[in-house]
């Protein structure tokens, strides 16, 4: 049945004639009952309290990057796409208050105007505000933690419809877990960033031996701000990417370089090679030396923002997993072997990164400075088999798999790999406490509120 549109509706993307809705890699469809879209928190308030008093499920979507289906639901969809706003921008503090619906590439300009960036970003700059900080997304330093970890204050709705203001100071248990709330908790509707002044990064990338890179990982990812790799199985040598932050003047990529590496390369080109690799299997391995020996060396100098974001126009599936940091090059070994006996071969690169501990309840780095491990497939060719086996190894390790991502993780293998798992139960039985929020994916991650898992499979809704 087509899905209905609210009143307070703003413009839904994202949909096909019939209503359904798609996330950005169109592996997981839905058809919600009702679209809507709202323009403030009061509006959220009501249409949150309108759902739960008719007992019907209640999810939001963003930027659709989330690779899971943890913004499905066959009950209410809301998209904050309207609510774009910077509300408040403080340069002397570094506060900033912006309403969730905002963009990270949106947010990143407007935050250069006032002078001001992220601390940290990861390589997509899609998500809106609130998706990327419910599923933990981060970028890589060992000093610097998720996109969470810079959050201050909350403004929510919870699955009763009751607005809750959360912060350090007031009620710092909710805090602690809203921050990562995998939109189990409630409807996020504004986030205060504690923000830095504007930085440039000095960015250096090499073409390295992988052995090489490993044997030395933890010096080479301590030795620099932000510390990543790719590496494309089948090949013996990895792109490493070091950047450092500089009080020199920019010295981008001219448009011509810029073009040609980042849209030529990364996505026009690369993605003709994926459709041949998924046309031809029997070329994987060619294409991964093809894909290797097309990577290329860059000394430049650019806005924060400008180096850690790229477009990416490729689709894909993707599983990252986070580990002990000093478990990285050992995992990377036994992927590597793993990818050795693939029936069929990855077309994509790995991605290593790095990150800090944290102290937020149900973050993938709470608690552990953690090495992450990103193994992707192109849309359209089968994955399953590389990603379970991918899964088997990080079990060995404690491993926690990125909330937006693939896995095949449930509440009773992840409870034991959070020290704070209680206190987020605690809290959404609090805040959610007759499954407004809930969904088949929250239910096999989390189980229901207050208790670990589902009574019964039957009784899951979505």
């Amino acid at each position: 049945m087509a899905a209905n549109l609210y009143r307070y509706a703003a413009p839904v993307r994202r949909l096909s004639a019939s209503g359904t809705v798609a996330n950005w890699a169109r592996n997981e469809r839905w058809t919600p009952a009702l679209l809507a879209g709202a323009t403030s928190t009061g509006q959220v308030a009501e249409l949150v309290g309108r759902a739960a008093a008719s007992g019907e499920r209640f999810k939001v979507i963003g930027g659709g990057h989330s690779f899971t289906a943890a913004a499905a639901t066959s009950g209410t969809q809301l998209t904050l796409d309207a609510m774009d706003d910077v509300v408040h921008a403080d340069a002397e503090s570094g506060r900033v208050t912006v309403q969730a619906g905002i963009r990270l590439h949106q947010l990143n300009d407007r935050l250069a105007e006032a002078g001001l960036a992220l601390p940290n970003l990861g390589d997509i700059d899609r998500q809106s505000i609130a998706g990327a900080i419910a599923t933990a997304t981060h970028g890589t330093g060992r000093r610097f933690g998720n996109l969470a970890t810079a959050v201050v204050g909350m403004t929510l709705v919870d699955g009763r419809g009751a607005v809750v203001r959360c912060s350090g100071d007031e009620h710092p248990d909710l805090f602690a877990a809203a921050r990562v709330g995998i939109g189990a908790l409630g409807v996020v509707t504004e986030v205060t960033l504690q923000c830095v002044p504007t930085f440039n990064l000095h960015a250096r990338e090499s073409i390295e031996p992988l052995d090489d890179v490993l044997a030395d990982f933890d010096t080479a990812s301590s030795d620099v701000d932000h510390f990543e790799f790719y590496w494309m199985p089948g090949t013996r040598r990895c792109q490493v990417k070091r950047n450092r932050r500089t009080e020199e003047p920019a010295r981008p990529s001219g448009t011509l370089a810029y073009v040609r590496d980042k849209w030529l390369g990364e996505n026009i080109g690369f993605g003709l090679v994926c459709r041949a690799g998924r046309a031809l299997p029997a070329l994987a391995p060619r294409i991964a030396r093809l894909v290797a020996s097309s990577a290329t060396e860059r000394d430049l100098i650019d806005r924060s923002d400008k180096v850690f974001c790229s477009p990416r126009h490729v689709r894909f599936v993707e599983m990252e997993y986070g580990i002990p940091v000093e478990a990285v090059p050992e995992a990377v070994h036994r992927v590597r072997r793993l990818t050795d006996r693939l029936a069929t071969k990855p077309l994509f690169p790995i991605e290593v990164r790095v990150s800090a501990a944290d102290d937020i309840a149900l973050s993938t780095a709470s608690d552990r400075t953690t090495g992450w491990i990103a193994v992707h497939q192109y849309r359209g060719v089968p994955y399953l088999e590389y990603f379970q086996g991918v899964e088997a190894i990080m079990d060995d390790y404690d491993g926690r798999p990125h909330w937006g991502k693939l896995h095949f993780q449930r509440a009773e293998t992840l409870a034991e790999r959070y020290p704070r798992w209680d206190e987020f139960a605690a809290v959404r039985a609090r805040l959610d406490p007759d499954g407004t929020f809930r969904n088949d994916y929250l239910d096999r991650v989390l189980g229901w509120p207050g208790t670990l898992a589902p009574p019964g499979a039957s009784a899951a809704a979505s």
